[in-house]
């Protein structure tokens, strides 16, 4: 059977950034084919350079669209199951799958959708990442203008109007495998690190909280996160139940650039390692002292001719021999990804020790 086709979920308030960061994904996919799907095709907010070709009038018309990168782009109202099956029918099936949620939709009701039988052996949850604006949420407001989601929350027949904000947000934390403090230039060091702090205290063990300044994350960050979330439903369990649906903004009133000088990555080597599940295990505890995001590569395993794949998302760690190393160099060589200011040194020593 092919393998499943990876999809993540993006949710947070109105005005945290989400469409900000999917733009910077998009535009910075590197070649990946991600199909992208959204409420409405205003959400995107792309200008029309990326675009290949392709009005809004005719994308109306199918609801798809081709992006300049190769990426598509679906917009969906309230048919979810048959948009899914449309993307993954086509003859150039997508890599990945990116849904934006609209401002105040709860994310669980999405995941579980993908129990439903006709795309649960084609697709999985690769990951929910919940966007939030860290200067609002540092402040206590949740949103940079609550009095917006407010008037957009009046609007909506379906959902009840007296459920605080804050409950709306404990559900979107509730759910996330990846928490994004957007607009983290806005927060001084200190007030910063609290913040992550508390998020990761408010979370699940093992869900990573990470700082954005306009949404610039790594893709390899972003997507790849492994977490089949439909399959553990339990553990995101949402205080409320019912459907929202509005549109998002971004935060388009920053309007500098920012690069990816957020993140580092860098290369270790080492000779071959003996006991597979003993390194796998030396990893995990390097991973949780230094805070390291993705690590990911191959290692040479003493007396076996297969070159052992291991890839790492926070402490949850795979291994498996994919290959013969052949005329290849017999090494071990790890790519480490993390927030900037990883203490490199000690993390080299560690893992060729």
């Amino acid at each position: 059977m092919p393998a499943k086709i990876p999809a993540t979920v993006v949710t947070g308030f109105l005005g945290a950034g989400k469409t900000t960061l999917i733009r910077h994904m998009l535009e910075n996919a590197n070649g990946k084919r991600i199909a992208l799907i959204i409420n409405e095709f205003g959400d995107l907010g792309v200008d029309g350079g990326i675009l290949k070709g392709c009005g809004i009038e005719n994308c109306a018309e199918d609801d798809v669209m081709e992006l300049s990168n190769g990426c598509i782009c679906c917009t969906v109202a309230e048919d979810f199951v048959p948009t899914m099956q449309k993307l993954l029918d086509r003859p150039d099936a997508p890599d990945h799958i990116v849904i934006e949620t609209s401002g105040l939709a709860l994310p669980q009701p999405l995941v579980r959708a993908f129990n439903w039988p006709e795309i649960s052996t084609r697709v999985t949850v690769d990951g929910v990442v919940t966007v939030v604006d860290g200067k609002a949420v540092a402040e206590g407001r949740f949103a940079h203008d609550v009095a917006a989601v407010d008037a957009q929350r009046q609007l909506d027949e379906n959902l009840d109007h007296e459920t605080p904000l804050s409950e709306l947000f404990e559900d979107q934390i509730t759910c996330a495998d990846m928490i994004v403090v957007n607009k983290a230039d806005l927060l001084g060091e200190e007030e910063a690190g609290a913040l992550v702090g508390k998020l990761r205290s408010d979370s699940r063990d093992g869900v990573q909280v990470v700082k954005a300044t306009m949404g610039a994350l790594p893709v390899d960050v972003l997507l790849g996160q492994g977490i089949g979330a439909e399959g553990d439903m339990e553990a995101r369990h949402e205080l409320h139940h019912h459907h929202h649906h509005d549109d998002d903004e971004d935060d388009r009133d920053h309007h500098h650039e920012h690069d990816h000088d957020e993140f580092e990555s860098f290369v270790v080597a080492r000779e071959e390692i003996a006991d597979p599940a003993a390194f796998a295990e030396q990893v995990a505890g390097i991973i949780r002292q230094h805070d390291i995001l993705r690590l990911k590569g191959f290692a040479a395993v003493t007396g076996k001719p297969m070159r052992l794949t291991l890839q790492a998302v926070g402490p949850r760690i795979d291994t498996y021999f994919d290959r013969p190393f052949g005329a290849d160099a017999r090494e071990t060589r790890l790519v480490v990804i993390g927030q900037a200011g990883l203490d490199r040194a000690a993390i080299e020593a560690a893992l060729q020790a």
